[in-house]
């Protein structure tokens, strides 16, 4: 079990995706999620890309295959449609002898070890939920656990990626967060050749 210290809270970090994946055709959306999260200097602040297409594009598989290209650990955190704060950032658990331990959400143990997050079918979740990323997602580059006390800062590699489906069973995004989930790249059937 891996964890890592914040003042006086230890927290229990989430594992990174182990399985690799392959990306093969349509090069050049690998390439613009790559370009999304280049820094040319030290002071840029790298984008958070919005993918989006109809179930089953491969949306997800791309920005794992993004990861994989630049040498990162992935995290993935499912999105759903009763996501709280607390699921995306810090959960206390009660642990067998009685005291609650802090666990990180995938989300969280990427920000930490400067891997990549993918929050996959983000318009599941509702507003709160995202209201909880505006720091981490603009210049400000931290997340606060309300449940655990803590301010979270963001490695300087950190880098996330958003999944959309493009169906009726989602939530709009709140307007403040989609300035910050840019540029959004569209994933749809590759051509026939």
């Amino acid at each position: 079990m891996r964890t890592h210290t914040i003042g006086d809270l230890s927290l229990v970090l989430s594992e990174p995706v182990s399985k690799q994946v392959s990306w093969i055709g349509q090069e050049e959306l690998l390439e613009q999620i790559l370009a999304c999260w280049t820094r040319i200097t030290k002071d840029d602040l790298p984008l958070t890309p919005r993918l989006i297409g109809k179930p089953k594009m491969g949306k997800t598989t791309l920005a794992q295959a993004a990861a994989q290209a630049i040498d990162k650990p992935v995290f993935i955190y499912q999105c759903t449609t009763d996501t709280r704060p607390e699921d995306l950032l810090v959960t206390p658990v009660l642990s067998g002898a009685g005291k609650i331990s802090y666990h990180a959400s995938p989300l969280v143990s990427a920000m930490i070890e400067g891997g990549v997050a993918i929050l996959d079918e983000a318009n599941r979740m509702p507003e709160k939920s995202w209201a909880s990323l505006a720091p981490l997602l603009d210049h400000r580059r931290y997340v606060e656990s309300i449940v655990a006390g803590v301010r979270i800062p963001a490695h300087d590699d950190f880098r996330c990626c958003v999944t959309m489906n493009d169906d009726a069973s989602t939530y709009e995004v709140p307007e403040y967060m989609v300035s910050r989930i840019q540029p959004l790249v569209f994933v749809d059937f590759p051509e026939k050749d």
